[in-house]
């Protein structure tokens, strides 16, 4: 009950007690004026009584109500204190604050606000006295545009408001619970004004990290705007283009740019990604690249992939000298890949089947036409995916529907885990062998039946004796004629292989000095590795060439043994040497034993033996034991090549001299081989005339060996190595060296990696073309370099020694060659010339070169 109600009640309380006082006296006057009943003043007494009893009643009532109006005024006055009190404290509250605070009833209405508030609004000239409504406030403030932008908030975030004088100001509101709401204005001017100058700085240093990162690309990059305006470029675009960077500042457009420089600036499609190449005049090729943003903007990227083009041109010119040497390789060669799909193809393999270069890239083994008797050599094809080397003789059809009789060769392919990826196929026609060899049995079973005929008819025509003999005779004469046909049809091959030797290793000795010079330059990683890769290819190439070569010319008879006495500690030391090298490579504990005992016999050929003895035990004793050393016995020697192998079975013991024929092996080393290695071991031995001998238990491993007769220390020549000379600072830079080779392509591929090694090279073709060049007389030279088969039958010792004879000081001669006669190599030796065959390996080659300014 507040103060007013109790004073209201208070008033009619005295009201009434007023009116009762009335009552009283009258009633007292009645009694006092009437004198009618003698009872009446008492009655009237009585009745007094009463009325004084009710009166003193509600007196004390009233005394009563009285006290408690005033306690309970009392209570409201004190309680009225404590409400200004407290109303006092709560505005002293909200103004100590420092946002502006408003207080709104239900219906958005102005109750209460502090000073800050009523400043918020006092630059604004809109009314802000309490009752009036915020939101009409807010909406009048927008349409004269002190509220610049109102940013709604959401779960996450407060409403913020942006005045037009640039302040800002952050709204937080609660609802109370008689439904109106508290509400908070945070100036967030500083803020914001730090969080921009944060972001600008922000922006500013992320623009900088950008253009160092691009100024720090190796490509030039320049950003074009949908007008065609430079906008954004790095410092490798400026060198590149030779535009001046004041220039490029002021965003010229590029058609203004375009006349000043040699980059092509211009737009070239309308795709999202598109690249091209451009040659600059002076030999740089630039890899361009255009991606075109969203919003009609170029970025173009400039790289310089000149040393990347001149290395794949290289790559197409190595490319085209193997085709080249394997198109005229007079046998039929093809790659096949696990998948059953012809790789490669030599132009003799299509064109004995009618067909055009590469027409059968791709195709499967079994789908393509000229397989079509695929069930003939299927279970030879699964033999040589299980990594076997087989050779068989089939009868096919050639282009022209002859049938004829081929002998094919698969050699599987293994990579370094001795997983098998494909197979070699070497097919060899040998109809006209097997036609003469039917020709022979023929004539032979023909010759058996007459001389059975004529046996029994001399012994009742004895007249007709001497006619039958010569028919027998005449028989034998042509007997040996198909048979010497049949030879000279074998030999003939055989003899071409060893006498083209020359015209293939030219071409490729070529490929080995281009690739050796590009290996010595820095390059990446992903073209460094791609190198390596070729240059195994070519010494892949060159070990299946000499080794076909070699094995032609044991077959053709065209080697001959140049036998001499020799120590064979030499030659054990030189192998032992070179072994221990790989020795770790293929886990292999390798140790040897030497003999101070003199030999006949030709070092290069047993040097031969011994190799395939040792590569061939390295092969089957992965992770072993591989011991080379020798046994005296009686006046020869036994030299043995020990292992403890998988070993072999005995009835395979003969099956391992025959051509392409090869036992499982570990597959850690000579992954490549042919199955030529042992094949060529006995021909050698027959040539030598020398045999070997192999003993074998399956499981424990072998001895390969070869008994060589002892020499007399008396026939002994001098050796003479200039590659173990050891050399004191030898030094190639400045020399001059001149070179003579009638093959361009070896010129330029010296050339290069002779330059790489800081040599000034004179390249020449002929005597004839070094005379144009040089003074041969009087013309500083360090080194002369010669090929032995130059054009025109002239050869390469007569122009060394022509150039000497016309000098006062001789020149060091080094004459590289494919011819390997014994003849040859003591012609040069008696001519103080150092000699090196082809394909030669750089590091012999320098090795020669340092020995020779030695």
């Amino acid at each position: 009950m507040n103060e007013q109600a109790l004073r209201d009640e208070l008033a009619q309380l005295k009201i009434q007690n007023t009116k009762l006082k009335k009552i009283n006296n009258a009633l007292m006057q009645r009694v006092e004026d009437s004198g009618e009943n003698q009872y009446a003043p008492y009655t009237a007494f009585e009745h007094s009584v009463h009325l004084a009893e009710q009166v003193r009643e509600k007196t004390q009532t009233l005394n009563e109500t009285l006290v408690k109006l005033e306690r309970s005024n009392h209570a409201l006055k004190q309680a009225n204190t404590t409400a200004n009190l407290f109303k006092q404290r709560f505005i002293d509250a909200i103004e100590s604050i420092s946002e502006a605070f408003v207080l709104l009833d239900s219906k958005g209405r102005i109750i209460l606000q502090n000073s800050n508030f009523a400043n918020f609004w006092n630059d604004s000239g809109l009314p802000i006295a309490e009752g009036a409504n915020l939101k009409d406030l807010k909406d009048l403030a927008k349409i004269r545009g002190i509220i610049r932008r109102a940013t709604p908030g959401d779960a996450f975030a407060s409403p913020v408001y942006q005045l037009s004088d640039d302040r800002w100001f952050q709204l937080n509101e609660h609802r109370t619970s008689e439904g109106g709401w508290v509400m908070l204005y945070t100036d967030i001017t500083a803020i914001k004004t730090a969080e921009s100058a944060r972001y600008e700085r922000g922006m500013a240093q992320k623009s900088l990290l950008l253009q160092n990162l691009i100024d720090n690309l190796s490509q030039g990059v320049v950003l074009i705007s949908s007008h065609n305006k430079i906008e954004v470029w790095n410092k490798r675009f400026a060198e590149m283009s030779q535009l001046s960077p004041n220039l490029l500042r002021e965003m010229p457009t590029t058609v203004n740019m375009q006349n000043l420089t040699e980059l092509d600036l211009s737009p070239q499609s309308n795709t999202d990604n598109y690249h091209y190449t451009q040659t600059l005049i002076n030999g740089t090729v630039l890899e361009i690249r255009e991606h075109r943003l969203n919003n009609g903007k170029i970025i173009k990227t400039y790289s310089d992939i000149t040393k990347r083009h001149r290395y794949a041109e290289s790559l197409r010119k190595s490319e085209s000298w193997l085709r080249l040497i394997t198109d005229n390789v007079p046998a039929m060669i093809a790659y096949i890949g696990k998948d059953l799909k012809y790789q490669f193809t030599n132009r003799v393999y299509v064109d004995w089947y009618g067909l055009h270069q590469g027409g059968l890239n791709g195709l499967e083994l079994e789908q393509s036409r000229v397989h079509s008797n695929f069930t003939k050599i299927k279970r030879y094809v699964d033999r040589a995916l299980k990594g076997e080397s087989v050779s068989f003789t089939v009868d096919e059809k050639n282009k022209f529907g002859e049938p004829s009789y081929l002998l094919k060769s698969y050699v599987p392919n293994r990579d370094i885990n001795g997983d098998v990826l494909g197979f070699f196929v070497l097919i060899r026609d040998i109809t006209e062998r097997r036609k003469n060899a039917l020709a022979l049995q023929k004539a032979y079973d023909q010759l058996e039946v007459r001389v059975q005929e004529r046996t029994s008819q001399l012994q009742s025509l004895n007249d007709k004796l001497q006619v039958e003999v010569e028919e027998r005779r005449q028989a034998q004469a042509n007997l040996l004629q198909a048979k010497s046909e049949a030879e000279f049809a074998n030999n003939s091959k055989t003899k071409f292989l060893a006498a083209v030797s020359h015209d293939l290793l030219q071409p490729l000795n070529a490929a080995q000095l281009f690739t050796s010079s590009l290996m010595e330059r820095p390059l990446e990683d992903k073209t460094k590795k791609q190198l390596n890769s070729v240059a195994n290819s070519l010494d892949d190439l060159e070990n299946l060439i000499s080794t076909l070569v070699d094995i032609s010319k044991l077959d053709a008879g065209v080697v001959k043994a140049d036998k001499s006495s020799f120590k064979l500690s030499e030659l054990l030391n030189n192998l032992a040497s070179e072994y221990q090298q790989i020795s770790k490579q293929y886990n292999v504990s390798f140790s040897y034993v030497t003999s101070d005992v003199v030999v006949d016999s030709d070092s290069v050929l047993l040097a031969r033996i011994l190799r395939n003895f040792l590569s061939n035990a390295f092969r089957y004793s992965n992770n072993g034991k591989v011991l080379l050393g020798c046994r005296r016995q009686g006046n020869y020697v036994s030299i043995e090549v020990w292992d403890n192998g998988t070993g072999i079975a005995k009835d395979q013991i003969k099956e391992i001299f025959k051509e392409f024929k090869r036992l499982e092996s570990s597959h850690t080393a000579f992954s490549n081989g042919l199955g030529l290695g042992l094949a060529i071991v006995d021909k050698i031995s027959k040539v030598l005339e020398q045999p070997i001998e192999v003993k074998s238990t399956l499981g424990k491993g072998s001895v390969f060996s070869v008994k060589v007769p002892l020499g007399q220390i008396t026939n002994l020549l001098p050796t003479y190595n200039p590659l173990n000379y050891m050399m004191d600072s030898p030094v190639l830079a400045q020399s001059k060296i001149w070179l003579i080779d009638n093959d361009a392509s070896v010129c330029a591929g010296m050339s290069q990696l002779l330059g790489g090694w800081e040599c000034e090279v004179i390249t020449a073709i002929s005597l004839k073309d070094l005379k144009q060049q040089v003074d041969i007389c009087h013309d500083h030279a360090d080194i002369l370099i010669v090929d032995y088969n130059l054009d025109d039958g002239v050869n390469g010792l007569d122009v060394a020694n022509e150039i000497n004879s016309l000098r006062d000081q001789a020149l060091p001669v080094m004459m590289i060659t494919a011819n390997y006669s014994k003849q040859l190599k003591n012609e040069v030796n008696n001519s103080d010339i150092l000699l090196l065959n082809k394909p030669v390996k750089p590091m012999k080659l320098k090795t020669s070169m340092l020995y020779l300014l030695k």
